[in-house]
């Protein structure tokens, strides 16, 4: 029985064959075609095998790229997200050194401080006692030197004149004992600074040593008044400016100023000095009990007494200074004082 594709001659109907059998033409042999024509069949053959071959693997290849690029997103993603972590606990044990390292500081200040009052207290205890035992005889030995200087001759006189200065000199270091160890209760009172300051500069400017020097008041009317025990602050600010017009030669200049602080409802007072100035080694000890430079004259309890009594008020005394270059102390105290026990609030407005 014949193909249906097939001529009973056994002769090929091309056209037939092609529509029936499609590309399978290229790769079955064809009675009747020449050698070339087998040769040009197989080619094509061939190119379609491997076009089928090329798209394939490229499908496979796209497929391919597109798993790895989905893992790569993935990673990428991981990555980001593991890096944002790492930042946060990186941010947060630095966070955590910051407070570690406050911290220690503030530990480390809080034991210096309780070793100053620990040695402050010692201090006053042992100056309290040495100040009652000194002063009962001590007024004995100056009240017989006085007399004494009634009826010595011209070359005793002299000699009892420094005997007297040396002794009042010795009052005056226990009557700083006894108000550094044991100050009186404080009276508070509602002050204006300016007025404050020009009275007592205006007392002040007769003393020899501020003659030679120029006294500038810069502090206005218009600050706040604050609430203070008016004879303390004036002790600490005489104190200050007796010690900037030791150190200010003939000539220089003293500065009174002071500011309101409204972030912290305080007023800060500077007195600027165009003095010798404090060397670096000396300047953390310029608040130590009976620390002096002024060998002979001082007691070395004045800036002690002035801290003691800016701290009662709850503010903060400072030196800023470099050797050759003056001083500037600031005093910062706050508006209005909590109300203490021991402390006596007095409604009038007191200035000196």
């Amino acid at each position: 029985m014949k193909g249906a594709g097939w001529k009973a001659g056994g002769h090929v109907s091309l056209p037939r064959l092609a529509a029936t059998h499609g590309f399978v033409l290229l790769l079955l042999p064809i009675p009747g075609l020449h050698l070339w024509h087998l040769w040009v069949q197989g080619l094509a053959g061939v190119l379609v095998l491997a076009a089928v071959v090329f798209a394939l693997a490229w499908w496979v290849s796209k497929n391919r790229a597109e798993r790895l690029q989905d893992e790569l997103q993935q990673a990428q993603e991981e990555a980001r997200a593991r890096e944002k972590e790492r930042d946060l606990a990186q941010g947060e044990l630095l966070l955590r050194l910051d407070q570690e390292r406050e911290l220690n500081q503030q530990k480390m200040q809080l034991q210096a401080q309780l070793a100053d009052y620990e040695k402050y207290a010692a201090l006053a205890q042992m100056a309290l006692g040495a100040a009652h035992e000194i002063n009962n005889p001590l007024l004995g030995i100056l009240s017989h030197l006085e007399l004494e200087l009634k009826t010595a001759d011209t070359e005793a006189h002299s000699e009892i004149e420094q005997c007297i200065e040396s002794a009042k000199r010795i009052a005056a270091t226990t009557r700083g004992l006894l108000n550094y160890t044991r100050p009186d209760p404080m009276r508070v009172s509602r002050i204006q600074l300016g007025r404050l300051v020009a009275e007592l500069l205006g007392f002040l400017q007769h003393q020899p040593m501020l003659r030679a020097l120029r006294v500038e008041n810069r502090v206005t009317s218009e600050l706040p008044a604050i609430h203070a025990d008016s004879q303390q602050l004036s002790q600490v600010l005489m104190n200050v400016l007796l010690n900037a017009a030791e150190a200010t030669p003939a000539g220089g200049s003293i500065v009174v100023e002071a500011e309101h602080l409204p972030a912290s409802e305080s007023a800060e007072i500077r007195v600027i000095d165009s003095g010798a100035g404090i060397p670096a080694d000396i300047l953390p000890h310029v608040f130590e009990p009976f620390f002096t430079t002024k060998h002979g004259k001082g007691t070395g309890l004045g800036l002690s007494i002035s801290q003691a009594y800016v701290r009662s008020h709850g503010g903060e005394i400072r030196l800023q200074s470099q050797e050759g270059a003056g001083t500037t102390v600031r005093i910062t105290l706050p508006l209005r004082r909590q109300p203490e026990s021991g402390v006596e609030e007095e409604k009038s407005e007191v200035v000196v």
